[in-house]
């Protein structure tokens, strides 16, 4: 076989070099300089020399964005640094009070912090890992501290860059960078028009589509998927001659990654309001969906100082746009048990398109809020999905009324049970007291084994169902004694299935603390919770032990 001579390499590096500035120009600034028939044939060649020079394909190459077999499962990922939330503000007054609270702590006066803005994407955030200016690992937030390495599908993403400049990789040897993932309006349209075509299923929304496609186990969905990464910052504050937020962006930029054109400095609680307005009145002709907008002290050393909270930084809010209203017919009420036995109302609505999505059901969340609002089934009532997330019944349109609309009855019994349902003294709810019951037992085998609990692979909402109608487990502890043998006769459990969820069963048992006094499912007890209890008493006998 003959060796590649200086020629040969050096065109390859200038075909990589030349597609990923095409790539940048196509993709980032809606600027193509050449068609898509010159490209196909700088791709081809790249192709061409890798086929006959194997050895000479770099993790860098374009022809690595999709070359990754399909995955099993996404294995976890932490976060060296947490990938926090932000608390959210839906009034100038809110935003005063956060800003108020910044000054504060930063010891400033009126009008004296400066803020970086800029529109808050409705996608998915993920994390890139650069080391040594070669793009190593990508991964979702997931929890904060863990999410899912989805490398490999984030890597067909054309407008990530694979490969830093020499410059930055000597400089920062390790630089995580953060974004959203996103699809855009007309690229969402233009897929689901050819999904159509095809006679496959559609996507609720260009957010949905662009977190499920980054969740395929086979990175060649996701290729075929039109999605596009916005870098929003990098995770370390403390790095060398970076002193605030705006030259990161500036930095990344340069780098060759999409940042928002809209993003600004703004100094003072008056000019982030104003900001704030003129991004509400431009969203609508915007190519891209967008929630709200982030506001972010821009110096790094006062956002340290500032710190955080358990899930959120002290130095950023997000200001969200007035949520979208609509009008519906109220079918019906159907009352569900949760796993800490209360009762909730739900909504039955004639589906309606709200938010980005179509709704059939909302919340309704306790017997109080079922008074207040005066709703009888037949009712036409609008709703809003809180957040662009959480359908919510607003209010009753009265005079729409119908004749025969009838009153809500909230049960005595238990829609699971049917044991007396109690309304503890203090509490909004209604709760069924019940262990046993099979909604409750449901719930907390489900709460058991998610994620942010013993993490069991396999073992959804179905399956747990199964398992409690086939008295398999009465008790979430039950789950590490089952067997092959007692799973195999479940619907739809073949024999790999079978031994899947075994295995997974059996991995769980090696969890961390914080996930195990999460799991179970204490009232009260949250993930943030079960974090602080596991640090502070290290086991579970000294937590057992412990006094009030």
């Amino acid at each position: 076989m003959s060796k590649p001579d200086k020629k040969i390499i050096n065109e390859l590096d200038k075909l990589k070099e030349t597609i990923e500035n095409h790539n940048r120009l196509y993709y980032n600034e809606d600027a193509p300089s050449i068609s898509d028939a010159e490209y196909d044939k700088l791709y081809d060649r790249l192709l061409e020399i890798e086929k006959q020079f194997p050895e000479l394909i770099t993790p860098d190459s374009p022809s690595q964005r999709v070359g990754a077999a399909p995955s099993k499962k996404f294995e976890p990922a932490k976060h060296r640094i947490p990938m926090l939330s932000l608390q959210k503000v839906t009034t100038y007054e809110e935003f005063l009070a956060f800003d108020k609270r910044a000054r504060d702590g930063l010891e400033l006066g009126e009008d004296k912090v400066t803020y970086v803005v800029e529109p808050k994407l409705d996608g998915l955030a993920v994390e890139l890992i650069y080391r040594e200016g070669l793009f190593v690992e990508g991964s979702t937030r997931g929890d904060g501290s863990t999410g899912e390495n989805i490398t490999s599908n984030l890597k067909t993403i054309r407008n990530i860059p694979l490969k830093l400049s020499k410059e930055i990789s000597k400089k920062y040897p390790l630089l995580e960078v953060r974004g959203e993932v996103i699809m855009k309006r007309s690229a969402f349209k233009r897929l689901n028009d050819s999904l159509l075509e095809r006679d496959l299923p559609l996507l609720a929304n260009p957010r949905n589509g662009a977190a499920g496609s980054l969740r395929q186990l086979d990175p060649k969905v996701t290729s075929s998927r039109p999605l596009l990464f916005f870098a929003y910052g990098i995770s370390d504050p403390g790095l060398a001659s970076l002193i605030n937020q705006y030259d990161s962006i500036q930095l990344l930029k340069k780098e060759g990654f999409l940042t928002n054109k809209l993003i600004k400095i703004v100094v003072g609680p008056a000019k982030v309001e104003n900001r704030f307005l003129e991004i509400d009145h431009a969203r609508h002709d915007l190519d891209y969906d967008i929630d709200g907008m982030v506001i972010k002290v821009n110096d790094f050393n006062q956002q340290v100082e500032l710190g955080q909270i358990s899930r959120a930084p002290r130095w950023a809010v997000a200001w969200k746009f007035k949520a979208e209203q609509v009008e519906t017919i109220l079918e019906d009420i159907e009352f569900s048990v949760g796993r800490t036995g209360v009762v909730t109302p739900v909504a039955k609505l004639q589906p309606v398109f709200v938010g980005g999505a179509t709704v059939s059901n909302a919340t309704l969340h306790n017997q109080d809020e079922l008074a207040k609002l005066d709703l009888f089934i037949g009712d036409t009532v609008v709703i809003q999905r809180a957040g662009d997330v959480i359908p919510d019944v607003v209010s009753v349109v009265i005079e729409k009324r119908p004749p025969d609309a009838k009153k809500i009855k909230f049960p005595n019994h238990c829609p699971s049970c049917n044991m007396p349902i109690i309304r503890p003294e203090g509490e909004a709810a209604y709760r069924c007291q019940n262990l046993a019951c099979p909604a409750q037992l449901e719930g907390r085998l489900f709460h058991f084994a998610s994620k942010g609990g013993f993490d069991i692979d396999g073992l959804g909402e179905k399956f747990a169902r199964q398992l409690i109608k086939e008295e398999l487990v009465k008790d979430p502890a039950d789950l590490f004694y089952l067997t092959v043998e007692q799973l195999l006769p479940l619907e739809l459990m073949a024999d790999k299935r079978a031994q899947n969820l075994v295995d997974a069963i059996n991995r769980s048992k090696q969890t961390e603390l914080p996930r195990a006094i999460f799991a179970l499912g204490i009232i009260g007890v949250g993930e943030s919770a079960g974090k602080l209890l596991a640090s502070n008493f290290c086991s579970f006998s000294k937590l057992e032990n412990a006094t009030e």
